[in-house]
């Protein structure tokens, strides 16, 4: 014990200053993404583990989801849980501000706070201050020091919907003595499928403590043929509903260019054909609406067409000007399911280029044909489950040949809005592919609870 307690000690010292060594370096670049883009600017304090201080309770969750995608599929875990079991409490942190807005918005009367920087201080002084009786991670988000300072004061930490890429893999094989360490100090890990769960044990989680539970997010997904507020974001923007729309969404730089080129190719045989493009990230926004214009299209921005009054009681205004070369700019935080639900055929990005793609579930569940780029490492288990369902178009070229690229994203996209009882089946097939991966938020909770209740137990 006091062997194992001072290599902890040590590295524990490694790693901080490993981390010193890295923000040295990155400083630079912090500075200059805050001044350019606004982010890093806010929060400070909570960063450095100034969180609330909290009174003792015997049940008391830490949510961490790192951003959007994390805390939208932890917020269907927590609902059902609230609902089984209204006494325990939760404390939710994310780490980007996208995910805090987000949360705070999804979590209202939750306590939201920043996720702290890993230095072993700031966690200890976190850790002091939330008090909790159990840690949930969403998929992936472990980070050394808060891992096994919390495994060493008896705090059982957990990883729901876990994932685990080749990629991630690969990585940590670079300093795999020092995770090795953090992965065995899991107390639980719920892998999304069975590959996941042998990378886990792979990494040095002891193999009873890895679970298959299949993915939160397919529950989370809500099947729904309308979403509300839909109809009134297309009046405000002048989306013509009649006529066929392209959504292209959680787009990613180098996409842009290559989508307005296949809407350029595809307004040929597509006369009225709409295209919505939705950045993933909100400081892009301007960049995509000057690639927009560059491109000789006209920039219609959700964020300058907002509902009017008309949309709660009014007479509906009429739409803004707008003339056939237009491309409409989601450029609004929380409104992506609002545009996929007009959509007669979907993009859905970061998989054209290599950055690991984006959630499709939400879209299957809107019954909606899917096509993505071929990088989807971070959703392989979703794309394999559509692919096999015929439920999604795989394209082959990305954007090391955008030219390429762009003629084969024209052709596939051609092919579906050619022929509507084809795509609404297609769509269809996605749904059931959703409908038939439901139950694993409920296995997920009955795990946790007994987690906690053990927890809790020992506490007393």
């Amino acid at each position: 014990m006091q062997t194992a307690r001072r290599y902890d000690t040590r590295m524990r010292r490694v790693v901080d200053g490993c981390y010193l060594l890295a923000a040295g370096a990155l400083a630079p670049i912090v500075v200059y993404r805050a001044c350019r883009t606004g982010k890093y600017r806010t929060d400070w304090r909570e960063r450095r583990g100034f969180l609330p201080d909290l009174a003792p309770s015997q049940r008391r969750v830490w949510v961490h989801a790192v951003s959007v995608g994390e805390v939208n599929a932890a917020r269907g875990v927590i609902d059902v849980w609230r609902k089984q079991d209204p006494q325990t409490e939760f404390v939710i942190s994310t780490t980007t501000d996208t995910g805090l807005a987000r949360a705070r918005q999804i979590f209202p009367g939750m306590r939201v706070v920043r996720y702290p920087l890993d230095f072993s201080w700031f966690v200890a002084r976190a850790l002091d201050r939330i008090k909790p009786n159990l840690i949930v991670l969403v998929e992936l988000e472990l980070w050394y020091q808060f891992v096994t300072m919390a495994a060493e004061r008896k705090i059982p930490v957990a990883v729901i919907n876990g994932r685990l890429s080749a990629r991630s893999v690969q990585r940590f094989r670079w300093v795999r003595p020092i995770v090795r360490r953090m992965f065995e100090c899991l107390a639980w890990v719920g892998a999304q499928n069975e590959v996941y769960a042998e990378r886990f044990r792979y990494m040095g989680v002891p193999a009873e403590r890895v679970s298959v539970t299949g993915s939160v997010k397919w529950d989370g997904a809500e099947v729904a043929d309308t979403i509300p507020g839909s109809d009134a974001l297309a009046r405000a923007m002048g989306v013509r509903c009649d006529q066929p729309v392209w959504v292209a969404g959680s787009t990613g730089p180098g996409e842009e260019a290559i989508i307005l080129d296949a809407f350029q190719r595809l307004r040929e045989r597509h006369p009225g054909l709409q295209l919505v493009i939705v950045p993933r990230k909100p400081e892009r926004f301007d960049e995509v609406a000057d690639l927009i214009r560059k491109a000789g299209f006209a920039c219609v921005r959700r964020s300058e067409r907002p509902d009017t009054d008309a949309d709660v009681g009014g007479e509906t205004p009429p739409p803004p000007p707008h003339s056939a070369a237009t491309v409409f700019l989601g450029d609004t935080m929380g409104e992506l399911r609002k545009f996929y639900c007009m959509a007669s055929v979907v993009l859905v990005g970061r998989s054209l280029a290599d950055m690991g793609g984006s959630d499709t579930m939400e879209v299957a569940a809107l019954a909606k044909p899917i096509i993505v780029g071929p990088h989807n490492d971070n959703f392989a288990d979703t794309i394999a489950q559509l692919q096999q369902g015929q439920a999604v178009r795989i394209l082959s070229a990305d954007v090391d040949d955008a030219r390429a690229a762009a003629h084969e994203l024209a052709e596939v996209a051609d092919e579906i809005l050619s022929d509507p009882a084809a795509a609404r089946a297609m769509g269809q097939r996605g749904r059931q592919v959703v409908l038939a991966n439901r139950g694993a938020t409920q296995r997920t909770i009955d795990v946790l609870m007994e987690m906690l209740n053990r927890a809790q137990h020992r506490a007393s």
